[in-house]
This record gives C-alpha cells, sequence and structure tokens, in this order.
C-alpha cells in the first residue's frame, strides 16, 4: 500500500508500518510452513507438538489458549495428529474433568528430530537482523501485540 499522504502524518505513519508488518510476517509465515511442510506435518500439527514438546502434557483447552484456535479446530487438529500415532489423550490424574494431550515415544522423537532443523532455519531467515535489532524489534512486537488485549 501506497501511502497517499492524505490522513494525516500520524494514520499514514500507522498505516505504513501496519503494511511493513504484515507483508514481513506473510513472507516469514511461508518460509516456515515451506520448513515445516518439509518434516510432513501441517503448521497446526507442528504447533501441537511443539507446544507440547516444550510445556509437556497440557488440556485440550490450554493448547486452544495457546495457539488462538477454537476447541472445534483443535478437535480436529488433534484427532489427525493422534492417527499419525505422535499425541495421545489421557485423563488427568488431578482433575477428572480434564483430559491432557501429550506425545507418545514417536512424538517425542519426531519433535527432538524435527524442532531444532526448523529452529535453526528461523534462526537464518532472522539473522538478516542483528542479535541487538532481533531482540529490539521483540520487544516492540511484545508491547505492541500486548497492547492490543487479545
Amino acid at each position: 500500500m501506497s501511502s497517499s499522504k492524505k490522513y494525516g502524518k500520524k494514520i499514514d505513519l500507522a498505516l505504513g508500518t501496519w503494511v511493513k508488518l504484515a507483508r514481513a510476517y506473510s513472507s516469514f509465515e511461508k518460509k516456515s510452513n515451506e520448513s515445516i511442510k518439509s518434516f510432513g506435518l501441517t503448521q497446526p500439527q507442528f504447533a501441537v507438538i511443539e507446544a507440547i514438546g516444550h510445556l509437556g502434557p497440557l488440556t485440550v483447552g490450554s493448547i486452544c489458549t495457546k495457539m488462538l484456535v477454537t476447541g472445534g479446530n483443535m478437535t480436529l487438529v488433534l484427532d489427525n495428529v493422534e492417527k499419525l500415532g505422535l499425541v495421545e489423550r489421557v485423563p488427568s490424574k488431578t482433575d477428572r474433568r480434564a483430559t491432557l494431550v501429550q506425545l507418545t515415544p514417536a512424538g517425542e522423537n519426531l519433535f527432538n528430530d524435527v524442532f531444532i532443523k526448523h529452529a535453526e532455519k528461523i534462526a537464518r531467515h532472522m539473522s538478516v537482523l542483528s542479535p541487538a535489532e532481533q531482540k529490539t524489534l521483540g520487544e516492540l512486537l511484545k508491547k505492541l501485540g500486548t497492547s492490543l488485549n487479545i
């Protein structure tokens, strides 16, 4: 979007920044998804495996919150990851109402094998920015995201 400079400096700056953020996100997401697809997974499947791989068994609700998706969408994703033999649902030992999702041994092996490879690809893409720039960008994006109260 080329700014016409007819809305005023504040609005034109905000719109231009938004477009740059959206384009950068779109490009980065495309590269990330290419990496994930190379492991034979969809982005939501990878996200589930990544979350549980880092945090341990989680409730379906916790996974939904972390991934910003609804329970209906997550049920389908979990069904598919379970069919692949990578996760299993188990009753919580502390809350009879809750079901935990945990990695199977095959899921743990996959997580241990592919996560570092994916992370290395992300680091290569991010290396266009210096470490200090990456830190500053991260802080600014966190400030922007948390200010929107989502």
